[in-house]
């Protein structure tokens, strides 16, 4: 049976013009990665996690936590096979060591990957594909385009597993095999050909209904859409663009001071980490301010 999608409406970042959500969208990522810290990481993915749960709805956001988690794991039991560092040493397999320190490095990097994962879901709801052609479809047409195509792959490629996965479970031609010993690996190998393969026919016919279409036949594409970049806009960007720059310097002196190896050592004071909290409170606050002034 096809599973039902929900979609949550509009969101709080349609009020702006759509470079203010480019902006938003490309600091929380670039913050993401280049703050290498767990209380950083912990206060992107909880921030990317609860606008992600506003955007498509609890339900939709806790089912992603099925991939995002055993990835977070996977990476963090990987990570010591590869940098046998640290001091703390929990066990031993024959003669390698395996220490915390380790551990807790792979847990962030799983945590890193999540959390770019869920930015990327959010943003293919924030930016729409005519926001994206908006912007760079008069001098950069293929960049918004390939921007566009970007950001609705991984939300669609979850959605694809989610709906190859569930008519393998309707099938009941399938289900002795994957009763049987490694049956559930093949039905992975099965599920993630399936998907492979889907998603290089869906390419093919992209590509050929584009060349249909006269892509690129003109210098100048037009837009569905026209934006205009208000007053309003201006003091969006220079907030956000304050509260940036005030969680970077922040971000520095904190990342500068913390250290996995050899010792996990130097957390930051708890204010320190106000700046940049309050950054990725801004979408949930925008969405809190709009759902109280539309109910009755």
């Amino acid at each position: 049976m096809r599973q039902r999608r929900v979609d949550a409406g509009p969101t709080a970042f349609d009020a702006f013009h759509p470079m203010v959500s480019l902006c938003y969208v490309t600091a929380a990522l670039v913050f993401c990665m280049a703050a290498m810290q767990p209380v950083y990481l912990l206060i992107s993915f909880a921030g990317a996690f609860a606008y992600g749960i506003v955007l498509r709805g609890p339900r939709t956001a806790v089912r992603s936590l099925a991939w995002q988690l055993p990835l977070v794991v996977v990476v963090a039991l990987a990570n010591p096979l590869f940098s046998a560092s640290g001091s703390t040493e929990l066990f031993r397999i024959g003669s390698r060591a395996f220490y915390l320190e380790s551990f807790a490095f792979g847990s962030c990097m799983g945590l890193m990957l999540a959390t770019v994962f869920t930015l990327f879901s959010n943003a293919s709801r924030v930016l729409s594909s005519d926001k994206i052609m908006a912007l760079f479809g008069g001098f950069a047409p293929t960049i918004g385009l390939m921007l566009s195509m970007t950001m609705r792959l991984v939300p669609q490629f979850v959605r694809r597993g989610s709906d190859i996965d569930a008519v393998q479970r309707a099938c009941t031609a399938a289900r002795p095999a994957c009763a049987e010993k490694g049956g559930t690996r093949r039905g992975y190998l099965r599920s993630a050909s399936v998907l492979m393969g889907w998603s290089m026919e869906d390419s093919l016919e992209t590509a050929a209904a584009m060349k249909a279409k006269g892509w690129g036949a003109g210098s100048r594409r037009t837009t569905y859409r026209r934006f205009r970049f208000r007053r309003l806009d201006a003091l969006a960007l220079a907030w956000g663009g304050a509260l940036v720059l005030v969680s970077v310097a922040a971000a520095v002196a904190a990342c500068g001071q913390f250290r996995f190896y050899p010792i996990i050592e130097g957390v930051a004071p708890w204010w320190s980490y106000l700046p940049y909290a309050a950054f990725v409170a801004l979408p949930l606050a925008m969405s809190a301010k709009e759902r109280a002034r539309w109910r009755p």
